[in-house]
């Protein structure tokens, strides 16, 4: 949002009443209560919706409202059939421009398809598997930090671990050196992100102190790092197989190269997207394992049988090959995708279901809700990894399953992210189990991605059987 967020409030409300077909059914008066509610617990409201109104319905929040499309053909709908008549940049995550800039998350149209042009050879299979090396000793230098009996909060530390990675990988910067250790990356990106558990209310604020100078304050740090890396490439001509290199010799179409400010947006973007969602993953894992020690004997037998002395070889981490590890991952993506909420808003009005949307509305599809529809995923509170064998995982429906979106906006870095998860659950269980805090009841944050509230409080045991050894170098 811009600089003066009571214009655009308007400007939404005046594209509302310029409605040339109506809205939806659903909820259509003005709540705070209802709008708090939302913000607090969505996914109960949302099922409830679903349940009341059928797969297309509308709610009105805070100002304006709201459509929601829920299930497969919704979720093919947004994201593949009818993606064009939908944008981003104007949907309900528009504030986020204030701290990932004009990155591929934020952007839209042909800038969208040219930048993930520029930035899809960086993600190529062989880039992922090479960066396991790194994956691995990041991951073996937070587990040395463990001990049985230690009491640990695993979001945070999984975050910490994380974000290293991702300025490893992704960045090429050392997350020891001078110019990292100087600024909390890790607080910096939560500072900002909280923006989003604030009031409604407070985030039309542009005052100090405001959610929104927390927001600007923590973009400002975090391009110090960003900005002096990309200076010191610059002037050095140092370059590696990280992403910033690649963004540094990168050409458009045209031939011109990225400006400094393009490529501190994708920086900024992939360092959220790169650590955020592996945080929320891991944690959400490890919760249901928690409570699921049969699932955890799977998982241990499977290491035990197929991962020899040496370690898990860079394929079995790349390819899945590990079946009982991606079945768990790919029903933690179910239960808790990360990326919870598309977003949207209509370009033209279309029909969907026998109901008809406005031009200029806000729409958003909801992978977290269609994941927990029973019609589409049987008694969905339950965390069944069974459900993806490959014979489960072929009888779904188009768009049933979207932890990572779809389509041309599908995540560009969702087989990274799988490849970290794949190795930090692998060599967490090879050395320890871990149990929940006496006493622990999770509650799920919705920001741009849901994650535990109150963190993770866990406590590290022993594993009984004989740990793996490292990582092997990636063949």
């Amino acid at each position: 949002m811009d600089a003066k967020p009571l214009s655009v409030l308007l400007q939404d409300l005046r594209d509302e009443r310029a409605a040339e077909v109506p809205f939806p059914p659903g909820e259509t008066r003005v709540s705070l209560t209802r709008t708090r509610r939302f913000a607090a617990e969505p996914l109960p409201m949302l099922l409830d919706a679903y349940e009341r109104f059928g797969p297309v319905f509308t709610l009105r929040l805070f100002h304006s409202n709201v459509v929601f499309m829920l299930g497969p053909a919704a979720n093919h709908y947004v994201t593949v059939s009818h993606a064009s008549n939908f944008t981003w940049r104007e949907g309900h995550f528009r504030d986020l421009i204030g701290l990932m800039g004009d990155g591929l998350l934020t952007i839209d149209g042909e800038f969208h398809r040219r930048s993930r042009m520029i930035m899809l050879p960086a993600f190529h299979h062989k880039h992922i598997a090479a960066w396991v090396d790194v994956i691995s000793e990041e991951t073996n230098r937070a587990l040395d930090e463990l001990a049985p009996g230690a009491h640990l909060d695993l979001y945070a530390w999984t975050r910490r671990l994380a974000l290293r990675v991702a300025m490893r990988a992704l960045f090429g910067l050392d997350p020891d050196g001078e110019l990292a250790r100087a600024v909390d990356a890790a607080g910096l990106f939560e500072q900002g992100l909280s923006f989003y558990s604030s009031e409604y209310l407070l985030r039309i604020l542009r005052t100090p102190f405001s959610p929104w100078a927390r927001m600007q304050q923590a973009a400002r740090k975090l391009d110090v790092i960003i900005y002096g890396e990309i200076s010191r490439r610059r002037a050095t001509g140092q370059r590696g197989s990280d992403i910033l290199s690649l963004l540094l010799d990168a050409e458009d179409e045209d031939g011109s190269r990225l400006s400094d400010r393009q490529i501190r947006d994708e920086v900024m973007t992939l360092l959220f997207a790169g650590h955020d969602t592996t945080t929320s993953t891991v944690s959400f894992m490890f919760y249901e394992l928690a409570r699921h020690p049969a699932v955890v004997e799977r998982l241990l037998a499977e290491q035990d049988e197929q991962i020899s002395g040496q370690g898990p070889t860079a394929p079995q981490l790349t390819s899945g090959e590990l079946e009982q590890l991606e079945m768990v991952l790919d029903e933690t993506l179910r239960m808790y995708p990360p990326a919870w909420i598309g977003p949207r808003r209509s370009v033209e009005a279309f029909e969907f279901e026998g109901h008809a949307v406005p031009a200029r509305a806000f729409v958003n599809y909801c992978s977290w809700a269609s994941h927990h529809l029973p019609e589409v995923f049987e008694d969905p509170e339950e965390f069944r990894p069974e459900r993806f064998t490959p014979e489960g995982r072929a009888a779904l429906a188009k768009g049933a399953y979207v932890p990572f979106g779809g389509g041309s906006r599908t995540c560009i870095g969702m087989r990274f992210g799988q490849l970290e998860v794949r190795t930090i659950a692998t060599l967490l269980l090879s050395r320890f189990t871990l149990s929940l805090a006496d006493g622990f009841k999770l509650s799920v944050r919705q920001m741009p991605t849901i994650s535990p509230k109150h963190g993770l409080p866990m406590v590290v045991h022993e594993r009984a059987r004989a740990p793996a050894a490292g990582l092997p170098a990636a063949a």
